[in-house]
């Protein structure tokens, strides 16, 4: 039997990767495991949580998947990517998939376009109805400056595993991405070393990436991935724009 661990993001929850763990759960007799990293969740209590909390749970879940099946993949989000290519160089992964991984963060260009629909939605009264302020607010206001060290140190320790990475990997990463810029997936490309590796870039798609009108290019991709044996390098861009 096959098993799939999904690991979400710095200051997210399952729901992040949720439309893809349910179908995966769904069309395949896979255990799936979603689980929520400590201080994480719809609530965040990030307050004296460690990296390295959130990395030891993650393994912990994953060494136990691995005692009730016998092959296991692992798709990462954001920070979850680059806890999940950790626990990929260290354990025996098939496969890795790597959503909006954040080997690098903050994408200025991008954040200034989000800001400035913000502020045109502030100036026309419908701030409250921007989904991404009302998703980003909250979560400003309940992360502690010292968890962001914490995330920030977590990616600087975690990104040299990605050189010992020779499994099957799946890069996707959204164009229109303000938290994780373009640079990050085309790093991640090159700077792994495995000979199974492919490179899908979403053009409408922004840091949630399984929440974007991407998605359901990005469940294709995926799915076609982990049924179907890779063979060599592959990248695979889009000119569409949106």
């Amino acid at each position: 039997m096959k098993g799939c661990l999904f690991i979400h993001g710095f200051t997210g929850a399952p729901y992040e990767v949720e439309p893809l763990a349910e179908h995966i759960k769904n069309t395949t007799d896979w255990l799936v495991r979603v689980p929520t990293l400590p201080g994480h969740g719809v609530t965040l209590s990030l307050k004296g949580h460690t990296y390295k909390d959130w990395v030891e749970h993650a393994e912990s879940e994953l060494v136990a998947l691995m005692q009730e099946v016998d092959e296991v993949y692992i798709v990462g989000f954001s920070m979850g990517g680059i806890i999940a290519s950790y626990l990929a160089a260290n354990y025996h992964v098939s496969k890795l998939v790597l959503l909006s991984a954040a080997a690098y963060y903050v994408n200025p260009k991008q954040l200034a376009v989000d800001i400035r629909e913000m502020m045109m939605d502030l100036f026309k009264g419908n701030l409250i109805e921007n989904e991404l302020f009302t998703r980003y607010k909250k979560k400003i206001m309940q992360t502690p400056i010292q968890a962001t060290f914490q995330f920030q140190k977590l990616v600087k320790t975690m990104r040299p595993y990605l050189k010992q990475l020779s499994m099957p990997v799946l890069i996707i990463q959204g164009e229109c991405d303000g938290i994780v810029p373009l640079k990050s997936a085309h790093y991640l490309y090159k700077t792994i070393p495995s000979k199974e590796k492919q490179l899908t870039l979403l053009p409408c798609a922004k840091h949630l990436v399984c929440h974007s009108e991407d998605y359901e290019e990005l469940q294709t991709v995926v799915e076609k991935f982990l049924h179907t044996s890779n063979e060599g390098s592959m990248l695979v861009d889009s000119n569409s724009r949106c």
